[in-house]
């Protein structure tokens, strides 16, 4: 388990707020595909330390399940969302329900979804603090070799693969009888 310099309130407040984020990505629909192969991604979140890059082999399977990354969470969590596109990118605000309290995330998405993108999401809510998460998006090429779809390579090197994860996390446990 990792331990926060920040201590326990600060934690759960970056924690609840870094959630509310990723609501926003999760209305895969929302946004075009992007271009399949390899795409680098840096995230930061502002006033947090530094970014974080990874690497995603992606098709247009692979890459709906990555946009998703809150998965069934989302739609509940954020019932209210407007979607506005124009020539010049596109704008998702959303009103959620975090643990009870109401919660907005506005997101600006620049650029392609074939060479580079940018998204900015910002969220605020009663409880959380206010935050800017930035996400830089770059395609690199076809994806490495030896890599397939949903293939993540972390900043520490880890590859996971995202498909098989998720068949891991939905397989009965053996262990586990009659549940």
């Amino acid at each position: 388990m990792s331990r926060s310099i920040y201590g326990p309130p600060v934690t759960l407040g970056l924690s609840a707020a870094s959630a509310l984020l990723l609501m926003v990505h999760a209305e895969a629909t929302d946004l075009p595909a992007r271009k399949p192969g390899l795409w680098e991604v840096k995230t930061t979140i502002e006033g947090h330390g530094r970014a974080v890059t990874v690497q995603q082999c992606i098709d247009a399977a692979t890459d709906q399940m990555l946009q998703s990354s809150a998965g069934s969470f989302a739609a509940p969590a954020c019932p209210e969302r407007e979607v506005k596109k124009s020539d010049n990118g596109t704008t998702i605000d959303s009103r959620c329900n975090f643990n009870g309290k109401a919660a907005n995330a506005h997101a600006v998405i620049t650029g392609s979804f074939d060479s580079a993108y940018t998204m900015t999401v910002t969220s605020e809510g009663a409880d959380l603090p206010a935050m800017t998460m930035t996400s830089e998006g770059k395609w690199l090429g076809a994806c490495a070799a030896g890599q397939q779809p949903g293939d993540v390579v972390m900043a520490n090197g880890v590859k996971v693969n995202i498909p098989e994860l998720q068949k891991r996390a939905l397989a009965p446990d053996p262990s586990q009888p009659g549940k």
